[in-house]
């Protein structure tokens, strides 16, 4: 009983995460990753 127990809170919060991370907008936008300033490649 405790070991289904266990793995369907597991899993449970692992599609609570899931569906939290797909839910976030920035997802949605793809952002240009810039070097920082002053470096420069070898």
């Amino acid at each position: 009983m405790i070991d289904k127990f266990a793995l369907a809170v597991s899993h449970g919060l692992m599609l609570l995460v899931i569906w939290r991370l797909l839910r976030r907008p920035d997802l949605d936008h793809e952002t240009s990753a810039r070097p920082p300033k002053g470096k420069r490649d070898a």
